[in-house]
């Protein structure tokens, strides 16, 4: 408890050293941009919004305030504001995954799976471990029913990380969809091995 206290200490000292900073220098996109990060952290989502829009006024091409906005407009259900600010993001820096992997998940909440699986396959070919993108991939595959598409992205994350019990599991899930019940079992057991899914 007294770490936690001692980090929201040094949190708000940051946010008042920004502040003052900003005072100074209200034009710095550096500082609002990080003055939305510390925000983000305390979770006071539209004060980080205001700091990472006014970081975006000062430098339009600060392609990570655009990530971070759009994560905080999908905290909030606004699907649209996530996509349209991962979308500049990712015009920006193509090669950015983070903007494609809040770009899968926009879609994939709003029910367009294909964009969704597109964008989530587009982060993992830029990050191949990353984990919330495989999630999003295999969701969107396998709610679309692409059992086979499915099976061999989660075969593909095996070989990536073969203790990551998420994609053992999705394996299972594909393989049995796929009337593969013997593999399946294989890797179900696998993944309960690990400790997936959580009791």
């Amino acid at each position: 408890m007294a770490n936690t206290d001692k980090k929201e200490a040094r949190l708000n000292l940051y946010i008042k050293f920004l502040k003052e900073r900003l005072f100074f220098e209200p034009g710095s996109p550096t500082l609002h941009y990080n003055l939305g990060l510390a925000y983000s952290t305390k979770n006071l989502v539209d004060e980080a919004i205001s700091e990472f829009k006014q970081a975006l006024d000062a430098d339009p091409n600060l392609a990570q305030a655009y990530v971070n906005l759009g994560g905080l407009y999908l905290r909030k259900g606004e699907h649209a504001l996530c996509i349209e600010a991962n979308r500049k993001a990712a015009e920006i820096d193509p090669g950015m995954a983070p903007a494609h992997s809040n770009l899968g998940l926009a879609y994939m909440q709003v029910g367009d799976l294909e964009k969704a699986a597109e964008h989530a396959g587009r982060a993992l070919e830029l990050e191949p471990g990353n984990a919330h993108a495989f999630s999003i991939l295999v969701g969107s595959l396998l709610q679309s029913g692409q059992a086979e598409k499915a099976a061999e992205a989660s075969r593909r994350m095996v070989e990536c990380n073969a203790d990551f019990a998420p994609a053992h599991y999705s394996l299972a899930m594909s393989l049995q969809a796929l009337g593969r019940e013997q593999e399946a079992e294989t890797h179900l057991a696998r993944a309960k091995e690990l400790g997936y899914p959580p009791a």
